[in-house]
């Protein structure tokens, strides 16, 4: 070997490391930060191990490529990025590949930390190089398991929470969404939905309106041809076991009626739920296509998920306490002896608890108004939960969501879903409240609240 060959294999930062000195081994580190950044496993390919090398190249492309292909559907397609994050059987082998190549990054940085030579590097920027290999490698395995780890999430909840098989198929144009939100807390001897409403969504523009009925509705009836009907034939106004009204059905179906729905656990719902079903079905005349329930003692955990929200307090509302609230001359209108605190009048951003309490307070206030804060809380919640939220917060919100909602609708339905909303959500979410003093919840004119919602939708086809 000539001379001059011989200088150049030693001034290659990958060849003859045994002969090299500092120089040229920072030069060395330097290569192996870049490499070990953009390409985990070329570090090995070029001077290591090339076996374990070609494999976190394998699983460098794979990753690149996902990248790519996400990039390409979120521009064209946000429902398809949706679809690939959150079905299943295209999420969970995505997510065991990148917790995966999570776990083989850290071996890859590992290896390339020994391929550095450290120990020989006597320039006063040797712990630098050292915690620059770490970072890239600490970079690259956190990217690869958030993602790993929010498609398993996504597929899990996904899987366990929209079990429902059946088609989910829009009435008339529209697809009529039962939302029902309550507390089924430890506390309580079962559950009331505290909130009751539908959301009426067209399945040509997406525009949704949310149609608010009084918990406290009367002289209900059910809709004909259901088992809930074979019981009550002239309506939910006796023998009820207390107060006959709309939110006590799930509760006395529950608890009395669950024989007359065999097999519905199947279809991811209960005899509370049909029974609410029908009553809804009769006093609206829509059909409800599917339900959501709410859990509202779980809704502190989606609500951290997300952030926080942000509400417009229009009175101050006491967190706590089981007296009434009386007048009193001090800085809040009205002195309540055992509040925990207040929420105080004007704009706040409130996290999961705080939302809780202005969503559920009795105090300094009226049911009618708590059902306008329920219903405000939910749709701030629902606004807020858009594609990009997903996409960073997923893990979370899944986890949380998971214990929060039970549903009936399919996952197959999801992306439909999530297309719509995409095209509406410039428009807004609409708004029917039927309560007081248009509607009267003790002697309800239910004429009219067929009419005045026909009326609703019909001008958001």
């Amino acid at each position: 070997m000539s001379p001059r060959n011989n200088s150049r294999e030693l001034n290659t930062p990958f060849r003859n490391v045994d002969r090299a000195d500092s120089r040229q081994l920072v030069k060395r580190a330097g290569w192996i930060i870049a490499l070990n950044l953009f390409v985990p496993g070329s570090v090995q390919v070029v001077a290591g191990n090339k076996k374990l090398g070609r494999i976190g190249i394998l699983f460098t492309l794979g990753f690149w490529s996902f990248l790519a292909m996400s990039l390409l559907f979120g521009l064209v397609s946000k429902v398809a990025l949706f679809t690939l994050i959150s079905a299943p059987l295209v999420a969970t082998p995505i997510g065991i590949g990148f917790v995966i190549y999570a776990a083989l990054i850290v071996v890859t940085t590992l290896d390339a930390l020994r391929l550095m030579y450290a120990h020989r590097i006597t320039t006063r920027f040797k712990a630098v190089l050292v915690v620059l290999v770490l970072v890239t490698g600490t970079f690259n395995g956190y990217v690869a398991g958030t993602i790993g780890s929010t498609a398993l999430a996504a597929s899990n909840f996904t899987s366990t929470t929209f079990k429902n098989t059946e088609a989910f198929q829009p009435s008339k144009g529209r697809y009529n969404i039962l939302i029902l939100g309550g507390d089924s807390g430890a506390n309580r001897l079962g559950l009331r939905p505290d909130s009751i409403s539908i959301l009426s969504v067209s399945a040509d523009t997406g525009v949704a309106v949310n149609i608010g009925l009084p918990r406290n509705l009367t002289n209900i009836r059910f809709k004909e041809g259901t088992p809930i009907r074979s019981v009550y034939p002239y309506g939910y106004n006796s023998n009820c076991g207390g107060e006959c009204f709309l939110n006590s059905i799930y509760k006395t179906a529950m608890d009395n009626h669950k024989d007359l729905y065999p097999g519905i656990a199947k279809k991811g719902s209960t005899a509370g739920v049909e029974a609410t079903r029908s009553a809804v079905e009769w006093v609206t005349g829509l059909e409800i296509d599917a339900y959501v329930l709410i859990n509202m003692n779980s809704f502190v955990e989606l609500i951290d998920a997300l952030g926080g929200i942000t509400v417009n307090v229009k009175k101050a509302l006491p967190i706590g306490g089981q007296q009434d609230c009386v007048p009193a001359d001090n800085e809040h209108e009205s002195f309540c002896p055992d509040a925990l605190g207040w929420i105080e009048k004007g704009r706040q951003h409130m996290d999961g608890r705080t939302a809780l309490w202005y969503a559920r307070s009795r105090h300094n206030t009226n049911d009618y108004d708590r059902m306008k804060r329920q219903r405000e809380v939910e749709r701030i919640v629902l606004k807020k939960i858009d594609l990009q939220t997903l996409l960073f917060r997923l893990n979370a919100v899944a986890g949380a969501g998971a214990k929060l909602i039970k549903t009936d609708i399919p996952g197959s339905s999801l992306p439909t879903l999530m297309d719509l909303a995409l095209k509406a959500r410039s428009a807004g979410l609409k708004s029917l409240q039927l309560s007081y003093p248009t509607i009267q919840a003790d002697n309800p004119d239910f004429r009219l609240m067929r009419s005045l919602i026909q009326q609703k939708i019909k001008k958001y086809k």
